[in-house]
């Protein structure tokens, strides 16, 4: 609780035995302080700083009995430690790929923030210890580092600079400088650099928080960061004909995965949604050649060991951005019903019902799965070898189908240009209709024509002659 009720008193001289001491008496908020220093003047000096704040009307601490600024500067911590203290703090409600990038942030912008380069570990040491065992509470918890980490993070526990350091605006504009770039110093890209600033931005609010800085460091820096472009891209955007024989290609060389990549691209799934799907939330049709219908009710993220609460490499959770218990349905038309049957038919569901788990062991022999999902390496494997032989060589340097994701994309946008209003598109799709438009707009083919029909239209309503 904070106070401007105080009184500072006179410095008492004590008699001891060998010379003397002097305190310093002073009462905030009806409480009595005292501090007792070996010389009159170091006594003198920090009755000074408190009759200097009080003067200046600056705020007491009541349960330190100093003023703020001195209150934060005697309980100050280093950045280590308060970047330790967030992360044990986000952790219990984090989900495991949130946990992964707040300790990805935190270990690239903690390099910008030592104290010194005496004796310092190399990067990879740094990174290392920072990512793999600092910022990690799961590991941290089970006990002391690792011997090769070891070195590396007793150096780091000591020599980081103090919280107080942080309102120095070169050395935030540095720090800000440092999460903009790739490991190999490369640009990072604009989204990335958008996740990174909040995540610290949240760090240092949470010193804020704390009382351990007076105002957001970031307040005091005129830092714009690389404008995010949310369109998508749409040279990236396949055609029916190239989604087909890229389909088609995958079903030939590792055949079950063609209805994995199928969801994508008929259905506009996401890969973490299409590993969820089970055999029960896939409706079948009615009637033959007619349309089914996928009861999605979350997505199966790959997030390494460690992260999560539990011993698994992936993690279930809800659909984006929507509600934990929120269901989605989307229309699974005949070309990838027929996809699902054969896939179904030829590669049974797992244990846990799953449609998509791992069906291959060394040498690619197809063996027994217990339902392990499928590793983002093998279907991206999958997907950049068929890339290899259908695209040309001019097609597979440009970002035409680049990323299984561009599949969902596709998807996206030919629905658009099919008519499908953009109210049903984006309820299939997850999306809100602001985003899916903001995100699609480019990919929407022949709006510019049609608009200039519609107004030569109008203009010959009006009498003018074209």
């Amino acid at each position: 609780m904070s106070t401007y009720d105080v009184r500072v008193h006179g410095i008492l001289k004590n008699q001891l035995a060998k010379g003397y001491s002097y305190v310093v008496r002073w009462k905030v908020a009806g409480r009595a302080f005292r501090k007792t220093f070996a010389t009159r003047a170091l006594a003198e000096s920090f009755r000074s700083k408190l009759v200097v704040a009080q003067r200046e009307g600056v705020a007491f601490d009541a349960a330190t009995g100093l003023s703020e600024p001195m209150a934060r500067a005697a309980n100050t911590r280093s950045w280590y430690d308060h970047a330790v203290a967030y992360v044990d703090m986000k952790w219990p409600r984090a989900s495991a790929k949130h946990r992964k990038g707040i300790a990805e942030t935190l270990a690239t912008v903690t390099p910008a923030l030592l104290a010194t380069d005496r004796g310092v570990p190399n990067d990879k040491a740094l990174r290392a210890a920072l990512y793999g065992w600092v910022f990690n509470k799961t590991r941290r918890d089970a006990g002391e580092p690792p011997a090769d980490l070891a070195a590396a993070v007793r150096w780091l526990k000591g020599n980081t600079v103090d919280l107080a350091a942080l309102t120095d605006a070169a050395l935030v504009r540095k720090a800000l400088d440092t999460l903009s770039l790739r490991m190999d110093g490369a640009p990072a890209s604009p989204s990335t650099i958008a996740r990174k600033r909040a995540v610290f931005s949240g760090a240092l609010k949470y010193a804020v928080e704390l009382r351990l800085l007076d105002t957001h460091p970031m307040s005091l820096v005129s830092w714009t960061a690389p404008k995010t472009a949310d369109e998508i891209d749409r040279r990236a955007v396949v055609n029916p004909d190239q989604a087909r024989a890229l389909l088609a290609e995958v079903g030939r060389s590792v055949p079950e995965l063609e209805a994995f990549f199928g969801c994508m691209y008929y259905s506009a799934l996401r890969p973490e949604e299409v590993l969820h799907l089970r055999d029960d939330e896939y409706e079948r049709p009615k009637r033959r050649g007619g349309w089914g219908v996928l009861h999605l009710t979350g997505s199966t993220v790959a997030v390494g060991r460690d992260w999560g609460d539990g011993d698994s490499t992936t993690e279930r959770r809800g659909l984006k951005h929507r509600a934990k218990t929120a269901t989605r349905d989307v229309p699974v038309p005949p070309p990838l019903v027929c996809l699902l049957d054969r896939h179904i038919r030829e590669y049974p569901p797992g244990a846990n019902g799953r449609l998509f788990v791992t069906r291959r062991g060394p040498g690619g022999r197809y063996v027994p799965t217990a339902g392990q999902p499928i590793p983002n390496n093998t279907y991206g494997k999958a997907w950049r070898d068929a890339r290899a032989v259908v695209l040309t060589s001019a097609q597979q340097r440009s970002p035409l189908a680049r990323r299984p994701y561009d599949l969902r994309h596709a998807a996206v946008s030919l629905w658009l240009n099919a008519g499908v209003p953009a109210t049903q598109v984006a309820e299939w799709a997850g999306h809100s209709v602001h985003v899916l438009m903001r995100v699609y707009a480019k990919c929407v083919y022949g709006q510019e024509e049609a608009a200039r029909r519609r107004i030569e239209a109008a203009l010959r309503e009006g009498g003018i002659t074209l």
